[in-house]
């Protein structure tokens, strides 16, 4: 097997796991999955809801290239980031250290995102043609280099963790518990309530606020690395099956050739999408359908009352999954999903209306949210099964694609669709320190609506359709045993 990160400065015990149990126990689920990742996780929550908003609303880009650049660059940048990805999942795959395959990458990750998310924001104050320039290197640096090392490895840490399905169910848990605190809890929260009515359009406020985000982002992802543990990883590499290695074109005809495999990523395409359209929709919904420009009001209620089932899925959610199946539950919550979206379009101007309909929205959610992601590692274990070998860092580097070009071509449509339907971006008076917002007309106050309402409404059909034929986990636990008495009979 290839060895792209040097084994010698991995078989340093400085850089040893701090977990070395066979079993997972609480230090690596609270440490390793919980407090470890909020770091990353905080930086690209903010950066997924509000840089756009820095983009449009601080630096007034809106009207650069007749609006094509901001339509354009977010999509060429994503394709970048695709290709990146496919790089990154055939260097993951082909990692051989003491300290696994995806967390030495995981090490790596951590000063460079501190770095580039400092790097977005520092955008001189010169020329148009200037600001374009360290914009798109910015971006691409943080997405396409230091994001992209960052996400990889970090979501292999649950299927790569442990084949206990309770204990990797758990771990799922855990993790995105630490997503939904960050993203529900600190930015939909604290950030329009506390810190955006202050901050406004004011750009030396943006610069610092950034700078300690991602500078907070270093040590929490170092806990990440010390408190997660390989052991799928550890359980293949003392085998005679991975010794030699698989090529890259039987590892993509493994994936493309399994159904489930493409089930499950057309549902992650379909999900993400609609996903990051809603939430850069989110504050502009927020400031100009519901309420008003940084209230700390409309964008806090909406995502307060909203998102408290996010607190109670934590207790509710595993059990329902465990009795009658992830899929099941999935689905049965993509129903509430329909019901809560179309009770907000009865009264879209209306925040109780609206603040009803997203608390069912996110009842419905909540499968998503906590407990999908092991599905996955269900069907990386099933691709195992079948070929006899396993094909992780492909597998993830294609989700990454999927959820990075996504994200791009909404991002471009987003501000294509506020460019072409008149949107006038506020003004910020340097003197009074006051941010003056316009009133927008309602072709863009129509079309924020649908982006933040009706589609998902539209996503969630189609998604219960592609569950419908996602039936994994009827054989899993078998093929998860079959996979250990080979490894076990190859010793």
């Amino acid at each position: 097997m290839g060895k792209f990160i040097d084994n010698k400065f991995f078989n340093n015990k400085l850089l040893n796991s701090k977990v070395n149990t066979v079993e997972v126990f609480n230090k690596e689920r609270w440490l390793g999955y919980l407090i470890g990742p909020s770091g990353a996780l905080l930086l690209n929550a903010v950066l997924a809801i509000y840089l756009n908003v820095y983009y449009t609303d601080v630096l007034g880009l809106t009207k650069v290239w007749n609006g094509a650049f901001l339509a354009i660059f977010p999509v060429v940048s994503k394709i970048l980031d695709a290709i990146t990805n496919v790089i990154m999942g055939y260097l993951i795959d082909r990692t051989k250290t003491r300290q696994g395959k995806a967390r030495p990458w995981l090490l790596l990750s951590a000063p460079l995102l501190m770095i580039f998310g400092i790097l977005l924001f520092i955008v001189p104050d010169s020329s148009t043609n200037i600001q374009v320039i360290w914009i798109i290197l910015s971006y691409n640096l943080f997405y396409s280099f230091s994001y992209t090392i960052y996400n990889m490895s970090h979501n292999l840490m649950v299927p790569l963790s442990t084949r206990d399905v309770k204990a990797r169910g758990s771990l799922s848990v855990f993790n995105n518990i630490s997503t939904t605190m960050i993203s529900g809890i600190g930015v939909a929260l604290i950030f329009p309530m506390l810190i955006m009515p202050h901050i406004g359009v004011n750009k030396n406020s943006w610069i610092l606020l950034m700078s300690i985000i991602s500078i907070i982002a270093l040590p929490l992802t170092l806990l990440e690395y010390y408190f997660t543990k390989e052991r799928v990883t550890e359980e293949v590499l003392n085998t005679k099956i991975e010794e030699k290695q698989v090529a890259f074109v039987t590892q993509l005809k493994a994936i493309f050739t399994n159904k489930y495999w493409l089930l499950i990523m057309s549902f992650f395409l379909i999900q993400l999408s609609c996903q990051s359209l809603k939430n850069t929709a989110l504050v502009y919904y927020s400031n100009y359908v519901l309420g008003t420009y940084n209230d700390g009001i409309t964008q806090t209620f909406v995502s307060a009352i909203g998102g408290i089932p996010m607190g109670i899925g934590i207790y509710l959610v595993w059990p329902l999954a465990k009795k009658f199946g992830k899929r099941n539950v999935t689905m049965a919550g993509l129903v509430l999903y329909i019901l809560g979206g179309v009770i907000c379009l009865l009264s879209p101007k209306s925040l109780v209306v609206v603040i009803i309909g997203q608390f069912i929205k996110n009842m419905g959610g909540l499968p998503i949210a906590y407990i999908f992601t092991a599905l996955l590692a269900d069907v990386l274990d099933h691709i195992e099964w079948k070929n006899n070998f396993r094909c992780d860092g492909i597998s993830m580097s294609i989700y990454t694609i999927l959820s990075t070009v996504s994200v791009g071509f909404t991002l471009g449509i987003f501000n294509l669709v506020l460019s072409k339907t008149g949107y006038i971006a506020p003004i910020f008076h340097a003197t009074t320190n006051e941010t003056i917002a316009a009133v927008q007309n309602s072709s863009v106050q129509n079309a924020i609506t649908f982006l933040f309402l009706g589609l998902e409404i539209i996503s969630s059909i189609v998604l219960i359709g592609i569950l419908a034929f996602l039936n994994i986990e009827k054989n899993i636990e078998k093929e998860q045993k079959e996979i250990i008495a080979r490894h076990s009979s190859s010793n």
